[in-house]
């Protein structure tokens, strides 16, 4: 389905930008029987629902007029802010969230976990390192961006 994602981002792009908006993420996927197209947006100040409902009306709009059919079976769009625990997929995401605390599961266990939650500390182009709470004590653990499968923000309880 990344091909449905690709031709709708480039429709989806220039409408966020004409906002000043952030295209944080879209997916497409299927639950149950049904079909959903997913856009994540954000701004500085947080994303409202009138901003929401806005840009749903104008992505759908412009899906429609389209020929051929970018989505050819039926689904639901929805149009929403990323959440507070909003993914890191962009090189921006990760710069913004220095300091932050994430949270980020492995494609292979490291030192026996595949999942790791602490403060991010650096961020390189090839690297990121944790700053993670083990038992009493802060461990720092670096990850090479080929074993991350995902990162996220996280709340830390």
């Amino acid at each position: 389905m990344s091909s449905v994602v690709e031709r709708v981002q480039d429709v989806v792009q220039p409408i966020v930008d004409s906002h000043h908006f952030e295209l944080v993420d879209i997916e497409f996927v299927k639950e149950g029987k049904s079909w959903y197209l997913r856009v994540y947006i954000d701004k500085p100040a947080g994303i409202t629902l009138e901003d929401c409902a806005m840009i749903s009306e104008e992505i759908s709009e412009t899906l429609d007029s389209i020929d051929p059919d970018p989505i050819p079976q039926a689904y639901y769009l929805e149009v929403s802010s990323p959440g507070a625990e909003r993914p890191l997929k962009k090189e921006a995401d990760y710069q913004r969230a220095l300091n932050s605390y994430v949270h980020i599961s492995l494609y292979q266990a490291v030192a026996g976990a595949k999942i790791y939650e602490g403060t991010l500390t650096a961020v390189t182009p090839d690297e990121l390192t944790l700053s993670v709470k083990v038992k009493t004590r802060r461990k720092e653990f670096t990850f090479a961006r080929q074993q991350i499968a995902q990162a996220r923000l996280a709340i830390e309880f």
